[in-house]
């Protein structure tokens, strides 16, 4: 490495400093890399920097600063209304997703709950058996809950202590601990009985798992997700951002609630952020109360009419 690095005084030379910021913002193809891509590995190199200064190697920052490095990596948060899959294109996918021959009810459960609950993957991935709570078949309430406790995100083999591919976590953004409850319709109800009652599983079993009984591969995800696009959406919808990505389902499960009209406050308690992230993410897709919202401005009234004064 000492033999194939440049000497720390490179940083003093600015063809240099822009030839590395050109280099981050740059795919292996040539393709200019994602915004947000862009804004992530600049952060990274500006901490490598102070981290630098600290140990005095480096006497002052060499990457340039204000508009010059943010202008050109303005992100947004907002999802992509066209992300969004309508009910017809949701239960057609998990339907073949269901018929899928190799491992496809297992897999149509756990979309279910994807698209019913709104989970993250990883979130999803973690649940238990015993962390879901199903009504008695008898009872008029078929409404079953979920407790979404840890987080599994795929991290790769080389960056966990343990040697696994997937490392346990606390839920995203929360404090240590922290858990949060997730109804879940009548319909998820009698997907996730059947799946269970299928598999074989015990309280202490991962609700989702793979063909030898271990965390459910992100990969087998994917793959799964992107075979059911493809089969069941036309040609220029399946090249659409309809549904691209599994996380595609969560977005359309929270729009979907705030659309129905359930308090934001709720919603974000449900899908574990925080409202102003919440409203900053799905602004741009809640749609059909506009009527409504003219209702109650015209039930407001107008300015009174004052007579003509001569």
């Amino acid at each position: 490495m000492e033999r194939n690095s440049l000497p720390v005084s490179a940083w003093e030379e600015p063809d240099k400093v822009d030839e590395v910021l050109r280099a981050l913002d740059t795919l292996l193809d040539g393709r200019q890399a994602a915004a947000w891509s862009r804004k992530r590995h600049r952060r990274i190199l500006n901490v490598a920097m102070k981290h630098a200064i600290r140990r005095r190697i480096l006497r002052a920052n060499p990457l340039p600063k204000g508009k010059e490095t943010t202008a050109a990596t303005k992100t947004t948060n907002a999802v992509d209304k066209r992300s969004l899959v309508n009910s017809d294109q949701a239960a057609a996918l998990l339907d073949w997703v269901r018929r899928r021959p190799r491992g496809g009810k297992r897999l149509h459960a756990f979309f279910a709950t994807l698209y019913y609950c709104g989970p993250r993957p990883e979130e999803a991935v973690a649940m238990r058996v015993e962390d879901v709570t199903l009504p008695d078949p008898d009872s008029r309430d078929q409404w079953c809950e979920l407790l979404i406790h840890t987080a599994t995100p795929e991290v790769g083999k080389q960056w966990t202590d343990t040697g696994k591919i997937h490392e346990e976590r606390d839920l995203k953004g929360r404090a240590e601990g922290e858990t949060r409850t997730v109804p879940g319709h009548p319909a998820l109800t009698r997907i996730l009985r059947r799946h269970i009652e299928d598999e074989g599983l015990r309280p202490g079993d991962l609700l989702f798992q793979g063909e030898k009984g271990s965390v459910l591969a992100g990969s087998v995800i994917r793959r799964a997700w992107r075979s059911a696009r493809q089969a069941v959406l036309l040609a220029h919808v399946f090249a659409s951002p309809t549904g691209k990505r599994v996380y595609d389902i969560r977005h359309t499960r929270l729009t979907k609630w705030l659309n129905d009209g359930i308090p934001p406050a709720q919603v974000a308690d449900w899908a574990g952020n925080s409202v102003p992230v919440l409203l900053a993410t799905y602004a741009r897709c809640v749609d059909g109360q506009l009527p409504d919202l003219k209702r109650r401005l015209e039930a407001a009234g107008d300015l009174p009419e004052r007579p003509d004064v001569g």
